[in-house]
């Protein structure tokens, strides 16, 4: 076969056709059903097809680090996912939260991870931007990596408004590797941004130290 080379399809907007959008829900986001025909590579169009995405929203992820003492700052929260799938209800994660109508994603990053964690965050190194199950949910994702100093955080901590029971971790990056091979962090943001980290951890701790 032919070698290929990632490359993005010409497809767009303009070669879709029929949509039509009917609210099935609206609680802590909104459920709505899409009906919708699109283009084919083949040049040919697909018979409509019915899909349901929900929506609430943009996100932003953030991983503080301490370039120092060689530590992520992580949280464990209840998950209702993971409880319904039957397996341990409480996941350890990255400090994440919604962008709210105005806000800079650089601003949502540092006031979840105070609200989150307790946590002072500078020197956000902007890991990428996606979105994170685009089968089925609209959310879209921007993801940083920010400078902390991670000396006396831990606890519990959340909003009592939003019944929040976040605990913080502050785990040395050696450990959170291992516990992502042994899978013990099994969250998709998490899992990036310490890949991400990873990789580009040799010159944040040049540049930040």
């Amino acid at each position: 076969m032919p070698r290929t080379t990632l490359s993005r399809t010409e497809l767009g907007q303009s070669d879709t056709k029929n949509c039509a959008v009917n609210l099935a829900y609206r609680g802590f986001g909104t459920l709505n059903v899409y009906t919708v025909s699109h283009r084919k590579y083949d040049g040919s169009w697909t018979k409509p097809l019915r899909r349901e995405l929900f929506e609430t929203g943009d996100a932003v992820v953030v991983l503080p680090y301490d370039p120092d003492r060689d530590e992520v700052v992580l949280i464990e929260q209840f998950r209702i996912s993971s409880f319904a799938r039957g397996t341990k209800p409480w996941l350890v994660e990255c400090i994440a939260g919604r962008v709210q109508s105005g806000e800079q994603p650089e601003a949502v990053a540092v006031r979840e991870a105070k609200e989150e964690a307790n946590c002072h965050v500078s020197d956000l190194c902007k890991i990428g931007e996606m979105f994170l199950s685009p089968g089925i949910f609209a959310e879209y994702a921007t993801m940083y990596c920010a400078r902390t100093e991670s000396v006396g955080l831990g606890g519990i901590h959340g909003l009592d408004t939003e019944e929040e029971d976040i605990r913080v971790l502050v785990v040395p990056f050696e450990d959170a590797l291992l516990a992502l091979d042994r899978g013990e962090i099994a969250t998709s943001p998490a899992f990036i941004c310490l890949s991400w980290l990873q990789r580009h951890r040799d010159q944040l701790r040049k540049t930040w130290r």
